[in-house]
């Protein structure tokens, strides 16, 4: 599951084995095309979930799902989180507080949003950070690279980048002239 390389070495994902059922209070997640869709399990095989884009333009309100509405047919995964939560109860409650709320945006205010708020008090998507952060770590191996190409080369030695091209003529390697 992707999540978990995410959220990094606090946070421990564990699929839910076929009729398992999560700990109150739990948090969930599901695979969905490329990222993780999130809940909190209320007990009684439902999920409260802020509820999905559908079709990039309906936004879903905060409601509360079964398990099996949650999940979509898809694995099912546990996240233990090693820093300190909410009780599960106030979790829960947490959750429920925000319940038919139609604020959903997509990189201040999603699914994984709301579910860390419910567990510790402050909105934050792991998923998002790292999505916002692609650009630069991206130019960083970028500008490494280039470095790394035009690092000054031994007395003598031209750069591959500095070297005349050479020709081809039937088939034949036919180096510049001297």
């Amino acid at each position: 599951m992707n999540y978990a390389k995410y959220c990094g070495p606090q946070r421990l994902v564990e699929e839910l084995a076929p009729g398992e059922t999560p700990p109150r209070g739990a948090h969930l997640v599901t695979p969905w095309l490329g990222y993780t869709h999130h809940g909190i399990y209320a007990g009684d095989g439902k999920v409260v979930q802020y509820g999905a884009l559908k079709y990039d333009i309906i936004r879903k309100p905060v409601e509360e799902v079964t398990l099996a509405e949650f999940a979509q047919g898809r694995p099912v995964f546990v996240v233990t989180h090693a820093e300190a939560c909410f009780e599960a109860e106030k979790a829960i409650e947490r959750a429920r507080s925000r319940l038919g709320e139609k604020q959903y945006r997509l990189l201040t205010n999603n699914c994984e949003h709301f579910v860390e708020w419910c567990l510790h008090g402050e909105q934050r998507s792991f998923e998002v950070e790292t999505a916002l952060n692609f650009p630069s770590w991206f130019g960083e191996r970028v500008v490494a690279a280039v470095f790394r190409l035009a690092r000054r080369p031994e007395k003598g030695d031209i750069p591959v980048f500095a070297q005349p091209a050479t020709r081809v003529l039937s088939r034949d390697v036919v180096s510049p002239r001297k």
